[in-house]
């Protein structure tokens, strides 16, 4: 049986903010109900059966956090709703929303955006070592980055360091132009990227001639204590099993680490094995240490990222012999 419904939104702002770019999320909202939507204006008319109806309704009434305030909503906040409503975790999305772990410079919230992303935030958070493994785009690297530019200028912390093997495409460092920073910074932008969210670029040069930020490739760990420091280990799943033993192994007193890589993404020789793959199989049940997966789905880059990602796993998976 048929039914319809329409939806009275507040503003202009918030109809647009639902609506979304091209009316891409209300296309998201149908794909994943099976409700008919048009937007006119400040209304919102949904049809279909009574099932999609109330689904549709409760999905959209669910979202009222962001476009009630006119803020933009991903596909992922969408799917995040979604995924709620159908597993009976209202609560948890309640927290999950509230949850704001900073703002930027241009005053813009930063949280989690997946049930996934907050079990890693919450681990960084009690978890003296932190294992974040997962995909491109899943927000590994700057959630990590916040959460350490957070505690540093809480003065939880008296450094903020951040590393990460040089390799990459085969490249060197010794043919690259520069003095050791320049060298480096490719390496290392997205670090930079989440530094630049939250503290003046002009401050950035400061803090690092003083040592409460320190940008380095991981060679430069070796030897050293980490005391009272934040520490961020990018694209481990581009160290040998040895680097990673060595820098896990740098940890210090009153200090905390968090580990990110993609171990279907190594630039290691074919021969060499990932120190990432190594420790998941060796650190799995240490207790103190959290790993956390995130997927596909925690993706929150455009949303043609999510289906790259799905097309390569289908292509990479060898498909089972038929009898």
């Amino acid at each position: 049986m048929e039914k319809a419904l329409t939806i009275q939104l507040p503003s202009i702002p918030s109809a647009i903010a639902l609506a979304g770019d091209r009316e891409e999320n209300l296309k998201t909202i149908a794909q994943l109900t099976g409700a008919n939507l048009v937007l006119r204006g400040q209304e919102l008319m949904i049809s279909g059966t009574a099932q999609q109806t109330e689904r549709c309704q409760q999905l959209v009434q669910a979202l009222a956090d962001y476009w009630g305030q006119g803020k933009p909503i991903s596909r992922v906040d969408i799917s995040t709703v979604h995924q709620a409503l159908n597993s009976q975790r209202q609560e948890e999305l309640r927290e999950l929303q509230q949850d704001i772990l900073v703002q930027t410079r241009r005053g813009e919230s930063i949280r989690a955006k997946t049930f996934h992303q907050r079990h890693y935030v919450q681990a960084i958070r009690t978890q003296a070592l932190t294992f974040g493994i997962g995909p491109a785009g899943t927000g590994k690297t700057f959630l990590a980055a916040v959460l350490g530019v957070q505690a540093l200028l809480a003065n939880q912390y008296e450094r903020l360091i951040l590393t990460r093997p040089a390799v990459e495409a085969g490249e060197k460092l010794g043919f690259l132009p520069g003095d050791l920073q320049q060298k480096i910074s490719p390496y290392l932008r997205p670090l930079y990227d989440a530094l630049y969210e939250l503290v003046s670029p002009e401050k950035i040069p400061g803090l690092m001639e003083r040592g409460v930020i320190e940008v380095a490739p991981l060679a430069y760990m070796r030897g050293r204590t980490l005391n009272n420091a934040f520490v961020i280990l990018d694209e481990a799943q581009n160290t040998t099993p040895a680097q990673m033993k060595m820098v896990l192994t740098r940890l210090g007193f009153h200090s905390r680490m968090v580990v990110t890589g993609d171990i279907t993404q190594t630039d290691l020789p074919s021969h060499q094995q990932s120190g990432l793959a190594v420790a998941q199989k060796i650190l799995g049940h240490v207790e103190g240490i959290s790993f956390c997966y995130l997927t596909k789905a925690d993706v929150v880059r455009h949303p043609l990222v999510e289906k790259i990602i799905d097309a390569y796993e289908r292509h990479e998976t060898p498909s089972t012999p038929s009898r």
